[in-house]
């Protein structure tokens, strides 16, 4: 025992040489950059991009613009990539010009949620591939798909066969998932110590494409799904190349002051005019007859708006913030890039090895040091046991044990990663948590899908005239619950460490009424339900982000967050395509042999989707008690996170 702790004390002692060394790079380097002006841009240099693979060395954009230049980019690159949601506004035209039946077209509408959806391989490319690389895929799958399908409706081409508009559909939306991937795992990226913040503004832009592209539609080209089609084709690749050189990884934004959170807060802002201005400018469209003067008018206001994010890079660079401070005489270098890494709200710094009343080797190994070599701020919460599981899991090893064990050349694996670690994506598929996290959103959003996808026909069967009126309702409140739910998770997570999960129960027992009271179809309520469930439906997604990076990290972030994704596709499958979609043409063959005059395929009245609006109602009250379960196991490790009211990055430890 006592030669084991000799080899330990030894490589502890190289280890605290080598982080000193590496920490004095860090600071100097910090500090340079804090002395250079704010709106400054650096060249480009060879240094691994944040959260990638750290074996390759990736250009990293330095300078405090950079990152927000590539939020403001990702902005179009979301709205662009939301072609998925208009299905509904071109699905007729297919419908209509190739003579499809009821069942064909709600097959086409299957494969428009599988190639929105299924990014697992975008996800795995995100770390073998530069962002622009994702990015152009994104615009080939676009241009390829939406290609075929406008050539299918314009009769350029005859005699497509349907199961090649099926691959088609699949594609074009699949450019959707390159596209989203690409940008938020960049932007998490980039802004790691503001994930909520971040993903609820990219998914609160992508909620919002369904409005933009119906106030397209609807203005400018004049209800023409062969336009849009024309439109989706070319339109999207453009805005990708335009895109593609901004959106890059750069140097990791790594405060939280006033600044950081005015510029959100302005994003924020513009965000929010952009939705309740497309809501009143489509509200406007639909009573009046509006002239091509003021729908080009109401187009060109909400490019303005869409424009506004870019106005904070360009306040960088007129009006450079000049409040930054050198740091504190007196301290260490390591401690500098302790306090550089790992900011608080208070901006003080912890001492890196502490005194205790009895002093010893194993309590300043297994405090600051982890396996992968990184230095951590002290972390004083112990994470206590519950009966739904311990933050420290059965596989874990004591860091004391694993040192004493390499010392002595016994072990050479280090240990396995902790929740809130970097985990490889086979480490993550053996959690519970994991599993946890994906029941709860196949069960949040399958039930929400279910209803954007029948929109329509919901709206039919409770003699609603125009069902435009509430795709345009659903969208902005979609936008409002992603935007929202970014917002509240983090102010709640940075000032009581609630696991944010806890939203995504609150909302699915709302869900639960909110079922309830479509199955109920009492008067003047349709429009009160349908936004709740938009709002509802837009938390489940924006909540996920975030939850999946602080559970397992950002290095192989795209490949889990797409795996989690297929949650949607899946809950669209059993819960729209076949227990919706049953239920309804059971009811619709009723009503024909009642009536004979009854159209051929349509159902009317509240018998239509009571049924399914009863199983999704239990459905989301199953999904609430295990959105409850996840909570309470995975609160100490936001406890852990945001002890200091600030998110504390982790590295996970490298594999031998």
């Amino acid at each position: 025992m006592k030669k084991a702790f000799k080899r330990g004390k030894r490589k502890f002692a190289s280890l605290i040489h080598t982080h000193s060394r590496a920490a004095a790079a860090a600071a100097a380097a910090a500090g340079g950059g804090a002395a250079a002006p704010s709106g400054e841009g650096a060249a480009e240099e060879g240094m691994p991009a944040p959260g990638g693979d750290e074996e390759g060395v990736v250009a990293v954009k330095t300078g405090t613009r950079p990152p927000w230049v590539g939020l403001g980019a990702a902005v179009w690159v979301q709205m662009a990539a939301g072609s998925g949601y208009t299905f509904p506004l071109y699905s007729h035209s297919l419908k209509s010009v190739l003579g499809l039946t009821q069942q064909q077209l709600t097959i086409l509408g299957v494969a428009n949620d599988v190639g929105e959806n299924v990014g697992v391989l975008p996800g795995v490319a995100c770390n073998r591939l530069p962002p622009w690389a994702v990015l152009l895929i994104g615009a080939a799958c676009s241009f390829v798909g939406f290609g075929a399908l406008w050539l299918a409706v314009s009769r350029t081409v005859t005699s497509i066969p349907y199961w090649m508009l099926w691959i088609a559909l699949v594609v074009a939306t699949n450019s959707s998932a390159w596209l989203g991937t690409g940008v938020v795992v960049t932007n998490m990226r980039n802004f790691p110590l503001s994930r909520g913040t971040v993903a609820g503004l990219l998914k609160g832009y992508a909620g919002l494409s369904a409005a933009v592209y119906t106030e397209i539609y609807a203005g400018v080209l004049r209800d023409s799904s062969t336009k849009l089609l024309l439109l989706l084709t070319l339109g999207i690749p453009a805005i990708s190349l335009l895109s593609m050189y901004f959106i890059r990884p750069c140097t990791p934004v790594s405060g939280d002051g006033s600044s950081e959170r005015g510029h959100f807060l302005f994003i924020q802002v513009a965000s929010v005019l952009l939705g309740v201005y497309l809501l009143i400018t489509t509200l406007l469209d639909d009573v009046l007859t509006v002239n091509d003067v003021v729908s080009y008018t109401f187009v060109g206001g909400m490019v303005l708006l869409l424009l506004s994010p870019l106005l904070i890079p360009l306040k960088m660079t007129f009006f450079r913030d000049g409040h930054r401070k050198p740091a504190a005489n007196g301290l260490s270098s390591l401690e500098k890039a302790v306090s550089a890494g790992y900011p608080n709200k208070s901006e003080s710094v912890e001492p890196l090895l502490s005194v205790s009343p009895s002093p010893s080797l194993e309590q300043a190994i297994s405090g600051y040091l982890d396996k992968s070599g990184s230095v951590e701020p002290p972390l004083s919460v112990s994470p206590p046991s519950t009966k739904f599981g311990n933050f420290q899991e059965s596989d874990d090893v004591s860091d004391v044990d694993t040192l004493l064990a390499e010392g002595e050349g016994a072990v050479k694996k280090k240990r396995k990663p902790r929740r809130g670690e970097d985990f490889e994506f086979h480490e993550a598929l053996v959690k519970a948590d994991f599993w946890l996290l994906f029941l709860v959103y196949f069960l949040g959003v399958g039930s929400g899908v279910t209803v954007l996808n029948n929109l329509a026909q919901i709206g039919i069967a409770s003699n609603v005239e125009d069902t435009t009126i509430l795709l345009s309702l659903f969208s902005f409140c979609n936008f409002i619950g992603r935007l929202g739910g970014g917002v509240i998770s983090e102010h709640f997570v940075r000032s009581r460490a609630l696991p944010r999960s806890i939203w995504m129960a609150c909302t699915q027992l709302i869900m639960v009424l909110v079922f309830l009271l479509f199955a109920s179809a009492l008067n003047s309520t349709l429009y009160a339900s349908v936004a709740l469930l938009g709002f509802c439906y837009g938390v489940q997604i924006c909540i996920m982000v975030p939850t999946a990076s602080e559970l397992f990290g950002l290095k192989h972030f795209g490949v889990i967050y797409n795996f989690l994704s297929l949650g949607n596709p899946i809950g669209a499958f059993l819960f729209s395509g076949l227990l919706a979609g049953y239920v309804y043409d059971r009811e619709a063959a009723r009503q024909r042999r009642g009536l004979q005059d009854a159209p051929s395929s349509s159902c009317l009245g509240p018998d239509c989707f009571r049924v399914t609006f009863l199983v999704l109602a239990a459905v989301c009250g199953f999904g609430c008690l295990l959105s409850l379960v996840l909570t309470v196991r995975i609160r100490p490790v936001y406890e852990m996170l945001y002890s200091g009211g600030s998110f504390r990055l982790r590295r996970s430890p490298q594999h031998s």
